[in-house]
């Protein structure tokens, strides 16, 4: 029988990996290089983590139970994310503190916000906290902060994308289709679940009037054969 990782080690898992990419590029990388580095693959590592949280649920939406196991483990993928993104604000932390030029204020403004509410997510799901929060507040909430999160990463890969000649455009253009994709799945995902409820509300209220008018008969006797 496989061994599921619990959520405390998917995101001790993610962490690790995370402070190893970091560790390698110190080791692998020039002076000059080290840091930029680290910072760029910490990033995409965090993102995949945060993709698979995110799409993984609209996946199974669209496409069926094969993805069901990945919409089942959203949590974990959601929680690690948050796990790995430390590395990634380490190596950031070292930047501001360390450099010369520091990043601008409003870089630092429109990410933060990104981590604000990369770690208020994780706070609240947990599931005695999101169990205090009306069901739309939580949703809404939850919606806001993921595509806050996907446009950031968007922005990010979108700049890198456009920077550092050829090898930089393949390396970042799968990211910048992924960060492009999850939205566009999560949408899709939502108005796929809204007519499915506007189809059976349409059929609960053909059943009770039909009900009204027959003695009883149900809905799926009014559905064409």
């Amino acid at each position: 029988m496989v061994h599921r990782p619990t959520t405390k080690e998917s995101m001790a898992a993610a962490f690790a990996v995370g402070l190893a990419i970091v560790l390698i590029a110190r080791w692998a990388e020039g002076p000059g290089e080290r840091v930029s580095v680290a910072l760029r693959a910490t990033a995409r590592w965090s993102f995949l983590l945060f993709w698979l949280a995110s799409a993984g649920p609209a996946l199974a939406t669209l496409f069926g139970s094969r993805f069901l196991p990945l919409a089942r483990r959203a949590r974990d993928f959601g929680l690690a994310f948050a796990s790995a993104h430390l590395a990634h604000l380490g190596v950031v932390a070292w930047i501001y503190f360390t450099s010369v030029d520091a990043p601008e204020r409003s870089s630092l403004i429109f990410f933060g916000i990104a981590v604000f509410w990369t770690y208020l997510l994780a706070i609240l799901s947990w599931n005695r906290l999101s169990a205090k929060l009306n069901p739309r507040v939580w949703r809404a909430l939850r919606t806001l902060g993921v595509e806050y999160i996907a446009y950031a990463f968007w922005i990010d890969f979108a700049i890198h994308t456009l920077q550092g000649g050829v090898v930089n455009f393949i390396v970042y253009l799968p990211f910048v289709i992924l960060a492009v994709a999850g939205p566009e799945l999560r949408l899709a995902a939502a108005l796929k679940r809204l007519s499915e409820n506007r189809t059976v509300a349409t059929w609960d209220a053909l059943g009770r009037r039909s009900g009204h008018l027959s003695g009883g008969a149900s809905a799926r006797e009014l559905e064409p054969q």
